[in-house]
């Protein structure tokens, strides 16, 4: 088992204890360091292990933590087999002999490579960069890499101190990246989450650019370059309207997934397609690895670019867009609400074609979610306006 981790105080911890673990049961715990997440996907396929763990809590706060699996294909496990985990973690089997923890030196320098070889023909002589990694998995991998690329970068958010990941910086907070760029001092920006496998953007105007915008821009790239299988797309249900507008113009093809990086990894599988991903950033293309690696999405956007300026990005337009999360006592009542459900079925006819509407329950918390998209900004606020009244009066 390779085992890397990202920046946080627990990190090493839970590394300690998952090694001690796998060495107990009499297998080979191999310890990478710090490294994105992308990065295991990748070298779990390269060094030819059996499995892959992440220490992580991506993009939230330093005190949470966990752990994501791959497989040897560098795809992650499947719910059931997590929980088949989880079930032999709470009656370990018993080993005849103990086995091994090491480190595995080079890990970092590995992924780098494998991010130059794919990116050789891209080349960034005089582009000024800024780079914000979240004070997480990216710190030293990011910058390094538009080095040796050739571009001129700067970087923030690269001192971890075990409690400093995601906070105030990097994609879930990219206002203090978006207002360095606006200065005019660099050309784009680029912030990571806490274990680099999700990316979002900022044009010289600080303007935030997110993930349907960045898979629009690879999709018209990609299938160009001859390199998007079937000619398809695959993006999650919270994926802006005017993707979906501007690929269909395109005459690409696109599938929809429930949220989650998984569903979307699962649907290009099963479909033999390249590319997907979510608007939070998480953008997979499967030609490079099988899982959303932002330091490749990023030269991804770059060289979808070929030295145009972000700022006059035209591969889509999005639509005006509300969601409210509306509070509720039990968020499964959602389902059985007949008359939500009928105003939701009245508002999609009056935006068929122009515009949609997408009620959910949060996976996590007690609370639907009211997702609106239309032409305009005040439609899209008198429409998301009576479906929260609605919700609220049948569920609140």
């Amino acid at each position: 088992m390779l085992i890397v981790r990202d920046t946080r105080e627990s990190g090493e911890m839970l590394e300690a204890a998952i090694a001690a673990g796998v060495a107990a049961a009499g297998g080979q715990a191999l310890l990478g360091g710090v490294l994105p997440t992308p990065g295991a996907s990748l070298l779990v396929r390269r060094y030819g292990f059996d499995i892959a763990a992440v220490v992580s809590a991506s993009h939230n706060p330093y005190r949470d933590n966990g752990i994501k699996f791959f497989g040897p294909n560098g795809t992650k496990l499947s719910d059931e087999q997590e929980a088949e985990i989880e079930r032999r973690v709470a009656a370990p089997p018993a080993a005849e002999r103990f086995g091994h923890v090491r480190e595995l030196h080079g890990a970092v320098g590995d992924y780098l490579r494998e991010l130059e070889v794919r990116f050789e023909s891209l080349d960034l002589n005089g582009a000024r960069v800024l780079l914000d990694c979240a004070n997480g998995a990216t710190y030293r991998a990011a910058p390094e890499v538009f080095r040796r690329l050739g571009a001129h970068v700067e970087a923030i958010a690269t001192e971890p101190d075990g409690r400093n990941i995601n906070e105030g910086v990097g994609s879930t907070h990219v206002e203090a990246l978006a207002a360095r760029v606006s200065e005019g001092r660099f050309s784009i920006g680029f912030a990571f989450d806490g274990d680099g496998d999700r990316v979002l953007a900022v044009d010289r105007n600080g303007v935030v650019v997110d993930g349907d915008e960045l898979i629009a821009l690879a999709a018209l790239h990609l299938r160009e370059a001859g390199r998007l299988p079937g000619d398809g797309v695959a993006v999650t249900v919270m994926t802006n309207y005017g993707f979906h507008q501007a690929m269909n113009e395109a005459g690409l093809n696109v599938a929809t997934t429930a949220v989650g990086d998984r569903y979307v990894l699962a649907e290009l599988l099963e479909r033999g397609w390249a590319l997907g991903g979510e608007q939070s950033g998480h953008i997979i293309d499967t030609g490079f690895v099988p899982s959303g690696d932002g330091i490749a999405s990023a030269l991804l956007t770059l060289e979808a670019l070929s030295g145009r300026d972000l700022a006059d990005r035209d591969a889509m337009r999005k639509l005006p867009q509300r969601l409210v999360n509306v509070r509720i006592a039990d968020r499964g009542a959602l389902e059985g609400a007949g008359e939500v459900w009928a105003a939701v079925d009245r508002e999609s006819k009056g935006l068929d074609g122009r515009g949609r509407v997408l009620v959910r329950p949060s996976g996590t918390e007690p609370v639907v979610r009211v997702m609106v998209e239309a032409p305009d900004e005040a439609e899209c606020d008198e429409v998301v306006g009576r479906l929260v009244e609605m919700v609220e009066k049948e569920l609140a």
